[in-house]
């Protein structure tokens, strides 16, 4: 488990030099009122639109192949309010690591903190289903305000962005796991403690089944959470945050332990919990992470991409 994060003096390397002028710059954002810094991270948003052409694509096809009752017209209108959101989460990043905690309680709203607590009063981890939602960084910063966990995270390839998020995220939480760790995750929730768990993108063929995500008939979805929770002896809560729509603050709301869950068989569970990621998008699908490429995985590896 990473407990703390490690500087180097090769940080001072001139090839590191672009990224520090770019800390610089979001560290000055800092001064903006919320507000200020959610209008620039829109107008962000609007220009990566303009020039991230194949990242425009995957987020167009996904929303496509989502909502197919949307008409052109509706289905653009979310693309474009999903680039000005995901601009937005820029600054959703940068608050969550260097806000003080004062100031990241002038700007929360917590729901459902009893689940939590009383799950673990009962002797049993937390397993926080939540989805790649553009504001979720903050929503662990939000968490760790009454309860730090365990961040699960994907460890970056460059020492120096290694160093910020590790650094950032141990604001909210007492340690951070490798997302392939599974050994630390389960001895972290027999703690028992809380930890953070993902399964709405496509990690490729290898232990996934293929099963409904909204319009799409057959999604790679792993079936992680079933495995966690036996082994774990963890409760499964969902978990979901939202910028709130006058961009004035966040919301995170946890839910009731699922019931039944494990359940005996882990593709129904895997149904289950796509249901319930379906349900999370819903309540802002502009706030979702579209721009991955959640369905490049296909049943039969013959069968055509479905982004063109």
């Amino acid at each position: 488990m990473v407990e703390n994060a490690q500087f180097s003096a090769q940080f001072f390397h001139p090839k590191y030099w672009l990224i520090w002028l770019g800390v610089g710059f979001m560290r000055l954002t800092q001064l903006l009122p919320l507000r200020a810094q959610m209008k620039l991270g829109q107008g962000i948003g609007r220009l990566a639109m303009a020039i991230a052409g194949s990242r425009v694509n995957t987020a167009k096809c996904n929303i496509a192949l989502c909502f197919p009752e949307m008409s052109q017209a509706e289905q653009q209108q979310l693309l474009t309010r999903n680039f000005e959101e995901t601009g937005k989460a820029i600054f959703d990043i940068a608050n969550a690591w260097w806000w003080s905690d004062e100031r990241i309680q002038r700007h929360m709203t917590i729901k459902g903190r009893e689940h939590v607590e009383q799950t673990l009063a009962a002797g049993q981890g937390v397993i926080l289903f939540a989805v790649h939602c553009l504001p979720l960084e903050m929503g662990a910063r939000i968490f760790g305000q009454f309860q730090p966990g365990i961040g699960v995270y994907r460890p970056h390839n460059n020492p120096l962005m290694e160093y910020l998020q590790v650094k950032g995220r141990l604001r909210s939480n007492k340690g951070l796991v490798p997302k392939r760790d599974l050994r630390q995750m389960v001895r972290s929730l027999r703690n028992p403690d809380v930890i953070w768990y993902t399964a709405d993108q496509d990690f490729g063929r290898s232990s996934a089944v293929f099963i409904p995500f909204f319009a799409v008939p057959e999604a790679a979805t792993i079936t992680g959470a079933t495995t966690l929770a036996k082994l774990g002896k963890a409760k499964v809560l969902p978990f979901i945050v939202v910028r709130n729509e006058d961009d004035k603050g966040y919301t995170i709301e946890i839910q009731a332990p699922l019931e039944d869950f494990p359940g005996e068989n882990e593709l129904e569970d895997a149904k289950r919990g796509n249901r319930i990621i379906e349900e999370i998008i819903e309540r802002s699908p502009a706030q979702y992470m579209w721009l991955h490429r959640r369905f490049k995985t296909r049943p039969n590896k013959d069968d055509p991409s479905l982004y063109r």
